[in-house]
């Protein structure tokens, strides 16, 4: 006995991109009959009672809901091609590491080698892409202990670095995401969710407001403004504050080397979460990223944030690809 075919539609469409028409009430359309027009997105919810709104939203981020019984037909459909889909993650991870300048750095073969003291991740590990050099393990965790620093490398899961390191012993500890985005699709997304009018006010320097925003970044100030400060190979750096009287409730940082717009450090003050803050910040270094000519918005976040990542893709970002830390013995 074969299987009913499953219906266009349903609740098995939620979190595809789908083409909905719907039925206008009380307008006609160009023939005489009943208005009809057809919504494009992604299907966020459709009701289980058939009694409620299926809601979808569209491209600028903005959602439409839309009455079951008003469904007159439609149907899941691909998503929409990205650009960013050809880039692939090696190429994406070199384009991206300007963005976050260590303090030392050193070449190994197709590797680099960073340094900053032990500040943040990025600033201090190797930057394990393309063909291991020789001995590479040995050698990564001598110029660390030179350093005084534990050995940590970037990776490719399932690269052939990944696998030289963890033969070695090398174990994963943080996995990350590259999330992508053109610029000109996250200000859409922006206008469809509301920015609120707030100043942000826009520095070149780390100052004592930002600082007390941020427990690592106070702890060890002198190297992280030589980090976050640093201009070589950077054409623009900001930092972007949103206060209630002196205090600071919404921060970001904003880069840019090149074409690419990098966005780090986004914050907002707990009790003012919900007020579109991060939103207002996120506009105010696109619009200055845009002066210089950014074309592509990137960002980097743990894969266990799921409440930033959620948020990431709401402002119209695309997970691009995983990439790990991995510690030696």
């Amino acid at each position: 006995m074969t299987e009913p075919d499953r219906p266009a539609l349903g609740g098995h469409v939620v979190g595809q991109r789908v083409v909905v028409r719907r039925l206008l009430r009380g307008e006609t359309g160009p023939s005489g009959g009943p208005a009809m027009t057809d919504v494009l997105g992604v299907c966020e919810a459709w009701p289980d009672d058939g009694e409620g709104d299926v809601v979808v939203r569209r491209e600028r981020g903005d959602r439409v809901r839309i009455p079951v019984r008003d469904v007159v037909a439609g149907k899941p459909v691909p998503p929409r091609p990205s650009r960013h889909d050809r880039l692939g993650a090696e190429e994406a991870d070199r384009r991206a590491q300007p963005g976050w300048p260590a303090l030392e750095v050193e070449p190994l073969g197709d590797w680099l080698l960073r340094a900053s003291a032990g500040y943040t991740n990025r600033g201090s590990s190797a930057l394990a892409l393309g063909t291991p050099p020789d001995d590479a393990a040995r050698r990564v965790e001598e110029w660390y202990a030179a350093r005084s620093l534990p050995a940590q490398a970037h990776v490719l899961p399932g690269s052939e670095a990944d696998g030289v390191l963890r033969e070695a012993g090398w174990t994963a500890y943080e996995h990350t995401l590259l999330m992508l985005a053109s610029p000109s699709r996250v200000r859409r997304r922006l206008r469809g969710l509301g920015v609120p009018a707030v100043p942000v006010r826009l520095d070149d320097r780390l100052e004592d407001g930002w600082l007390a925003t941020d427990d690592r970044t106070a702890r060890q100030e002198d190297v992280a403004r030589r980090v976050l400060e640093r201009r070589d190979g950077q054409d623009g750096v900001w930092f972007a504050t949103v206060r209630d009287g002196d205090a600071v409730v919404a921060r970001g940082r904003g880069v840019v080397h090149g074409d690419w717009l990098g966005l780090a450090s986004l914050w907002t003050r707990e009790d003012r979460r919900g007020e579109g803050l991060g939103r207002a910040v996120v506009a105010e270094l696109l619009e200055a990223g845009g002066e210089l000519g950014a074309t592509t918005a990137y960002l980097q976040v743990v894969t266990r944030n799921d409440g930033a990542r959620r948020l990431y893709r709401e402002l119209g970002f695309e997970e691009h690809h995983t990439y790990d830390y991995l510690r030696a013995p």
